[in-house]
């Protein structure tokens, strides 16, 4: 599990979402190993799709970048430790879209050996 504390980047999600995000990045991390992104990104999406209706999206990872629309008051992107989060819903009625490019890259460690 990461211990960090989560830091977000940019928002413009409500404070309550933001925090239930957050809840669920640090369960995501409990519950599968840090390497394993595509599972830590399927359970925060389903448990926001649960929560909050269908459409959403997630991203997590150490190295991405994105170019998304989303709808307003439905994005967040943050991190905890060296892992990157990007949290958006999609919506379909595209006056209350907004557009966000985000990168992430990190370099790797080299290893002394």
């Amino acid at each position: 599990m990461l211990e960090g504390k989560a830091v977000v980047r940019e928002t413009d999600m409500p404070e309550e979402m933001q925090s239930r995000v957050m809840e669920l990045a640090y369960q995501a991390l409990d519950l599968h190993e840090v390497s394993d992104c595509q599972s830590i990104a399927h359970y925060i999406k389903q448990k926001f799709d649960e929560a909050y209706g269908p459409a959403w999206h997630c991203v997590a990872g150490k190295d991405f970048g994105s170019c998304i629309s989303h709808l307003c008051g439905s994005f967040i992107f943050f991190h905890v430790e060296m892992m990157e989060f990007l949290i958006f819903k999609d919506g379909s009625d595209f006056s209350e879209t907004k557009e966000e490019a985000i990168g992430v890259l990190q370099e790797a460690k080299k290893s002394d050996s």
